[in-house]
């Protein structure tokens, strides 16, 4: 059977139109890249084949596409010089499009609960999962870069500290803020948020980062913790 005899809301492209790219698995977004499979297996499995092959080689997620050659792509069975191309043209155009928003982060300067607040909402505003958020700032509080550190359940990302610091130290961030969200839509913090938060702040002293606050999002309201909780905060 080849994806073309599969359910409509099975096939990846059908999927990608109905529900969006965001609901797609790696090996779904794989797959519509490759385009098609061959006589022994799908688009689709060629796709969990070269995920597997990559986790191997790389370490789990995508990540192989921007460690590996076009010569280690394509000695993979199925995968000859078109979709090896594709893969890596996918890849520089993903490199190119960073490469524009860091430049539009660097024009972001936060100063204040509201500032970050509507610097975030569209990410994670809509969730009906926890996401546990870093924003990376300088001196300036002018972002350097922003990212997922945690994604949880519906009441609760679970995060921790080293998570929080890894990349900030990497990309030699002069402070942080916390973001996250509550699908339930009620900002309120809960004790275990504000337990987090302690511990995210002390390790920050430890290498030397300060954390300038730490925002819960809810459905179009939020809750500063630096506006509640004034004195363990740096700003």
């Amino acid at each position: 059977m080849t994806i073309k005899d599969w359910p409509e809301q099975e096939k990846p492209r059908e999927r990608l139109f109905s529900l969006g790219p965001s609901a797609l698995s790696d090996a779904e977004l794989l797959a519509i890249l490759l385009g098609t499979g061959n006589p022994e297996e799908t688009a689709l499995d060629l796709a969990k084949r070269l995920l597997l092959w990559g986790t191997g080689q790389y370490g789990p997620g995508m990540g192989f596409l921007k460690e590996s050659s076009m010569e280690e792509l394509m000695s993979l069975p199925g995968i000859g010089p078109a979709k090896a191309a594709r893969l890596k043209a996918c890849l520089e155009i993903s490199k190119r499009l960073q490469k524009v928003d860091d430049c539009n982060l660097k024009s972001v300067c936060l100063r204040s609960g509201r500032d970050v607040y509507e610097f975030m909402k569209g990410d994670v505003e809509e969730l009906d999962r926890e996401h546990f958020c870093v924003i990376m700032v300088n001196v300036r509080n002018q972002v350097i870069a922003k990212e997922v550190v945690s994604v949880g359940g519906l009441n609760a990302a679970i995060v921790h500290p080293r998570e929080i610091f890894k990349n900030c130290i990497k990309k030699s961030a002069a402070a942080v803020i916390l973001v996250h969200n509550h699908p339930s839509g009620e900002p309120a913090p809960s004790d275990e948020d504000v337990a987090v938060t302690k511990r995210i702040i002390e390790a920050g002293r430890i290498v030397g980062i300060d954390v300038l606050d730490h925002v819960i999002v809810g459905h179009g309201q939020y809750i500063s913790l630096r506006e509640s909780f004034k004195g363990w905060f740096t700003w």
